[in-house]
C-alpha cells in the first residue's frame, strides 16, 4: 500500500470518528418527554430522561427546576428504584386562581439522589401534574446533572428564536393551542400515547440524522479513494 493511500485512509477514518462522535454527543442531553402538550392540559405526566455522557463517572444527582412564573399545579413525583426524591415548594409571586381556590405555593425544584446512572445508561424520572399553565407557549426546565467525580453539567441554556441549539440546552416543553376537532384535544389524549409518539419521533429524527452523517462519511471516503486511484494510475502511465 502506498504512502498516499495510507494517508487517505487515515484522513477518512478520522473524519468518520469525528462525525460519529459529534452525533453521539448531540443525543446525550437531558430531555423531557413528551416535548409538547396542550395549554392548560390536566392530569398528565412529564418524563425527564437523563443519559450518562461520561466514560469514567456515574451520575449521582439530578436536579430539575420547575418554572414558577408559569407554575405547574398539583405536582407529584413517581418513585424510582434506588433514588430518593426531595421536593421543594416555593411561594408564588402571583397566586393562581382555580375552580378549587387560589394556589399560593407550587413545586419549584425536585432533586433525586442515592442512585447511580452508569456510563452508557440512562434513567427516566416521571413527574405527574394536575394542570399546566395556559398563559405561555413553552416551559423550560433547567437541570443540573452531578457525577461521582464531582463534575456538574448545567443544562440551563435556552436558544433565542431562530438560533441554533446551545451546547447545554434546558429541556423544553412546547405548549400548543387546543384543537377543536369535535371534543378531542391534545389535553384529552392519554399521556402514554403522547409520550410514545414523542419518543418515536425523537428516535426517528435521531436515526435519520445519524444515517445522513454516516452516508456523508462514506461519500467522503469514496471520493478520497477515487482521487488516490486516479493519481496512482497516472503515475504508472507516466
Amino acid at each position: 500500500m502506498s504512502l498516499t493511500t495510507r494517508r487517505a485512509g487515515a484522513v477518512t477514518a478520522l473524519a468518520a470518528v469525528g462525525v460519529l462522535t459529534a452525533a453521539g454527543a448531540a443525543s446525550a442531553h437531558v430531555t423531557v418527554h413528551p416535548q409538547s402538550y396542550a395549554k392548560g392540559a390536566t392530569d398528565g405526566t412529564l418524563t425527564f430522561r437523563v443519559p450518562n455522557e461520561e466514560d469514567t463517572a456515574s451520575t449521582t444527582e439530578v436536579r430539575i427546576f420547575l418554572p414558577t412564573d408559569h407554575p405547574l399545579l398539583g405536582v407529584l413525583v413517581a418513585p424510582r428504584d434506588g433514588w430518593t426524591a426531595k421536593v421543594t415548594d416555593t411561594k408564588l409571586k402571583t397566586p393562581v386562581k382555580t375552580d378549587d381556590g387560589t394556589i399560593t405555593d407550587a413545586v419549584s425544584e425536585i432533586t433525586w439522589t442515592g442512585g447511580k446512572i452508569e456510563a452508557g445508561h440512562y434513567e427516566d424520572f416521571d413527574v405527574a401534574f394536575g394542570q399546566l399553565p395556559d398563559d405561555t407557549d413553552q416551559l423550560a426546565f433547567k437541570a443540573l446533572q452531578t457525577y461521582s467525580d464531582g463534575k456538574t453539567v448545567r443544562w440551563i441554556e435556552q436558544a433565542a428564536q431562530g438560533d441554533e441549539e446551545p451546547e447545554n440546552p434546558a429541556p423544553v416543553v412546547k405548549l400548543t393551542a387546543e384543537e377543536d376537532d369535535g371534543g378531542t384535544t391534545a389535553a384529552a389524549t392519554p399521556a402514554a400515547s403522547r409520550e410514545t409518539a414523542a419518543d418515536s419521533g425523537d428516535s426517528t429524527a435521531r436515526g435519520l440524522g445519524t444515517a445522513g452523517l454516516i452516508a456523508g462519511v462514506l461519500g467522503l471516503a469514496a471520493a478520497v479513494f477515487a482521487v488516490v486511484r486516479t493519481r496512482s494510475a497516472g503515475s504508472r502511465e507516466a
